[in-house]
């Protein structure tokens, strides 16, 4: 692999204001701005008369009332929720309260973790079960508009992407993003999982994607593979800092990261640990004691 990873961080909006993206494809961003956010939750409506809308955002009800202005006249069919962190799903229950729009999504959050016994984060969307449940290879049907559902576990265990076939575009929610890294955040979020994950996309034909945060990202299956050699830039570097004796998260992310804005210094550690956690599982390293965000680390022998 040779390519590297650029972001874009070039994009405008208007907060409240539905624009239109292709024909086919409508978005409208929910004013929570932020490190995690970007610009904020880009809300996508998919159809026209009988839509489809694509993550519905934080408990915002001014977004809520937004959305539902913009659309009118329209009725909305389905929801899908991409995963459910708490800037993506839990407008899900302020729409269907108001519209009756029923909910789809890959289960509860941790849900691909429960076989597993994981006890997952508690950032989570604890209160959202979906109406219909969905897993990978699913097929969701409206007026004009077919998804296939991509399970893309990672993020977090229950992620699901939305590829719209009749234009070849796939929804990534917040799997693959253009302008900047995904965080992986044990134990729901998992470095395996989420390479996996990356090797599967990279090898899709989708011409387009379309991230919940920030714009449109082109060439994906590129900028996917540079994603990729990203990660495994990352790797490297804490094989370097566990050969320099930096040994443990704190110290490597303040080797590793340059100018890391202070708010994102806890993202920072726990996408370190998520590494660490897949190197230790491959025997590449150990820990002194048991596997934590505050160990000790060396190389295996």
């Amino acid at each position: 692999m040779t390519e590297d990873v650029k972001f874009n961080r070039k994009f405008e909006c208007e907060y409240g204001v539905m624009v239109e993206v292709t024909p086919m494809i409508r978005r409208i961003v929910a004013n929570n701005p932020g490190p995690y956010t970007f610009m904020g939750t880009g809300t996508y409506v998919v159809g026209r008369g009988q839509v489809a809308v694509i993550d519905p955002g934080p408990d915002y009800p001014e977004h809520v009332d937004a959305l539902l202005a913009a659309l009118e006249g329209e009725e909305i069919t389905h929801q899908l929720i991409t995963h459910t962190h708490m800037d993506h799903s839990p407008a899900a229950a302020l729409v269907k309260a108001r519209t009756g729009a029923k909910t789809y999504g890959f289960g509860p959050h941790g849900a691909g973790k429960y076989a597993k016994d994981a006890v997952v984060e508690a950032g989570g969307d604890k209160d959202f079960v979906p109406d219909f449940v969905l897993k990978g290879g699913d097929v969701v049907e409206g007026e004009g508009w077919t998804f296939d559902c991509v399970h893309t576990p990672g993020h977090t265990s229950n992620h699901l992407c939305y590829h719209l076939r009749e234009e070849n575009a796939l929804f990534p929610g917040d799997h693959v993003m253009g302008w900047s890294t995904t965080v992986v955040s044990p134990p729901d979020g998992d470095m395996a999982d989420y390479m996996a994950s990356l090797r599967m996309l990279a090898e899709r034909s989708d011409e387009v994607y379309y991230p919940t945060h920030g714009g449109r990202i082109k060439n994906p299956q590129r900028y996917v593979r540079g994603i990729m050699v990203h990660r495994k830039q990352r790797e490297t570097q804490i094989l370097d800092c566990l050969d320099q004796g930096v040994t443990n998260i704190p110290a490597m992310v303040e080797r590793m990261y340059q100018d890391l804005d202070p708010r994102l210094t806890g993202a920072a550690r726990h996408s370190v640990f998520s590494h660490i956690i897949d190197l230790a599982e491959r025997g590449i390293i150990k820990s002194e004691g048991e596997i934590s965000l505050q160990a000790e680390y060396r190389k295996v022998e």
